[in-house]
């Protein structure tokens, strides 16, 4: 079992930057950061890193924070904002300015991308060269009464080797010598990510941070700086596998959905998104994949955590939402069916209809909004009910349709109005049809597709009068 081995309790973070819906790759974030604080019974605080005004929403940290909560996440301590604590990140510059750790830049962002593109086309490496680095006070008075715009840099070290050890990847080192000088903050007074980092993780008494492998890079630089505020020991971290798609590619929206919200939209359940999440990237010893959250929080050790890329796979997920759906009691699934289903039908829904779609659909459902979708030939007026175009090309080019169609109508016109009742395959084998070549034709006449809820159940439900109109109206389009 992982050991924080630091004093006093556990307290990570999870700090998201405001700018769209929250990713699933963000939202694992989140979850192995809680999952951590859970097991160890330490603190997990929500900070919200909203220093890029720009780009920053106030309806994006709303919706940060609802779909934690939908997620199933709760924070000890937050949200914190960044944008609420800007005299603090100022203060801390003003010191690494005065102690000669961080510097003044007139440079413009089109001169530094010049001359990193001559750096590159002289088979340099690019990087700010340090053009403002030594500038006597005289220049950079000339320079400030033009008018130039002001950022300040850090001031990295000469020469050495940046080193800590990662919980995952053990120990990550770089040569001073090939870390530019870097923004802390911007020439409009907004400070840079490195900096506010630093200076929130240690006022807050940040003992871990466990986030994404493509900030790994940061670390040293946020390293840098706390070491030059004199701000003490560091927090350990921990530096997860990237999320991918099929194509071993970052995941992205070309993969199809990636935003919590997206998940949540198509009918996926919270256990079922937070226990898919926790094995992305991590397995607990004993291989068990269906777990609810306090098993997973009771599991949870960083040293299980993968090096490699995590693969996210649409069809898994579908399938551990589907073993969920199968978990939930019937009168759990109802109230979580009902709000989709009056949103679809109109608030005028028979309940116990839909618990009868409960009854019958919840052993093979995937998805809350693929259940409530295939129920629709139940809720629609028969006037209104088609069958899809690719189910009736289907059910059209069925062998001996028409005759699978009068028979069937002929069978359930006086038989007893059961499941067991209209069980259609003793008339398919009369006809000597199998039921797999047969049945679909009939799906499609009185549910719409040729797959869906069980259909004798579904006959049964839908009840005598309208299914025989159905089967009518397809016998018909069939002489059309």
């Amino acid at each position: 079992m992982d050991d924080p081995a630091t004093p006093g309790p556990v307290r990570v973070r999870f700090a998201p930057a405001p700018t769209g819906s929250l990713h699933v790759g963000s939202a694992r974030t989140a979850l192995f950061n809680w999952l951590f604080a859970r097991h160890h019974g330490g603190v997990f605080v929500l900070r919200i890193e909203d220093t890029d005004a720009a780009r920053s929403r106030p309806e994006w940290i709303a919706g940060i924070q609802e779909s934690l909560r939908w997620l199933g996440l709760d924070w000890d301590e937050g949200p914190y904002l960044q944008g609420e604590r800007l005299d603090r990140y100022a203060a801390a510059a003003e010191r690494l300015l005065a102690s000669g750790r961080a510097y003044e830049c007139f440079c413009t962002p089109e001169e530094v991308q010049a001359r990193n593109e001559a750096a590159r086309d002289a088979h340099r490496t690019p990087g700010y060269d340090g053009r403002c680095r030594d500038l006597t006070p005289a220049r950079r008075e000339e320079l400030a009464a033009e008018g130039r715009p002001r950022s300040l840099r850090f001031r990295t070290p000469d020469h050495g080797t940046s080193r800590f050890t990662d919980l995952v990847r053990g120990e990550v080192a770089v040569e001073w010598s090939t870390v530019a000088d870097f923004v802390i903050r911007r020439s409009d007074g907004s400070p840079v990510f490195f900096l506010a980092n630093a200076v929130d993780d240690s006022e807050m008494g940040i003992t871990h941070v466990i986030r994404g492998e493509d900030l790994l890079d940061s670390t040293h630089r946020v390293l840098a700086l706390r070491d030059a505020l004199g701000d003490g020991p560091p927090p350990r971290y921990a530096h997860l596998p990237l999320m991918v798609g099929s194509d071993r590619a970052k995941l992205s929206k070309r993969h199809g959905a990636v935003a919590l919200e997206d998940f949540r939209a198509g009918g996926y359940l919270p256990e079922a998104m937070l226990n898919y999440l926790a094995l992305q990237g991590w397995a607990p010893e004993d291989d068990r994949e269906v777990m609810a959250a306090g098993e997973i929080a009771a599991a949870f050790d960083l040293d299980r955590v993968t090096h490699s890329a995590a693969a996210f796979d649409h069809a898994k997920l579908e399938w551990m939402n589907g073993e969920w759906i199968r978990r939930l009691p019937p009168d759990d699934l109802l109230a979580r069916l009902e709000p989709r289903a009056r949103e679809r039908y109109g608030d005028g829904v028979d309940v116990e209809l839909l618990r009868d779609v409960v009854r019958i659909g919840q052993e093979r459902a995937s998805t809350l909004a693929g259940l409530v979708e295939q129920a629709d030939f139940l809720f629609e007026p028969d006037e209104e009910f088609e069958v899809a175009a690719e189910s009736w090309a289907r059910l059209a080019s069925t062998e001996r349709a028409g005759e699978i169609l009068d028979a069937v109508a002929g069978h359930l016109t006086d038989c007893e109005w059961t499941v067991e009742g209209v069980d259609l395959r003793p008339v398919l084998a009369e006809l000597g049809v199998k039921p797999r070549k047969g049945l679909p034709a009939v799906y499609a006449a009185v549910e719409g597709r040729h797959a869906g809820l069980p259909l004798f159940d579904s006959m049964v439900i839908l009840g005598r009068k309208r299914t025989l109109g159905r089967l009518a109206a397809a016998r018909a389009r069939l002489e059309t």
